[in-house]
């Protein structure tokens, strides 16, 4: 399975950016998505995840009622809404597939990680 992130960029302090993580290879179903992220100096972080119905959802607390994580199955993809942000979700955000099916926020539990997205948020 590969993993492809996009959408990262420079905004200023209380903008949107909308992330996108398209997987390719053999995706078999069901599976876990999640986005994760790291600043620099810092340990990577759970930021989101969703099953494979998008019925179960977990977010970090830094990011509850900022963000939406969101899936389309059909297009094998996932995407991170990410609304007012702040200085401090400055990061590289990664993407990545657990082929369970329980939403988990453990890095560990993850199979694949695609390359990172940067998000820098000026202030």
């Amino acid at each position: 399975v590969q993993l492809q992130a996009s959408g990262g960029g420079l905004v200023q302090a209380g903008g949107s950016l909308r992330l996108s993580c398209s997987a390719t290879g053999r995706t078999s179903s069901p599976y876990t998505m999640g986005w994760f992220r790291q600043a620099p100096g810092k340990e990577r972080e759970i930021v989101a995840a969703i099953s494979w119905s998008g019925g179960t959802t977990y977010y970090t607390d830094s990011v509850k009622g900022r963000f939406i994580i969101s899936r389309d199955n059909a297009k094998n993809t996932v995407y991170l809404q990410m609304n007012s942000l702040k200085p401090e979700d400055t990061a590289v955000y990664y993407c990545a597939v657990d082929v369970g099916t329980v939403v988990t926020m453990y890095a560990t539990r993850y199979d694949y990680w695609g390359q990172g997205t940067l998000v820098t948020v000026s202030s």
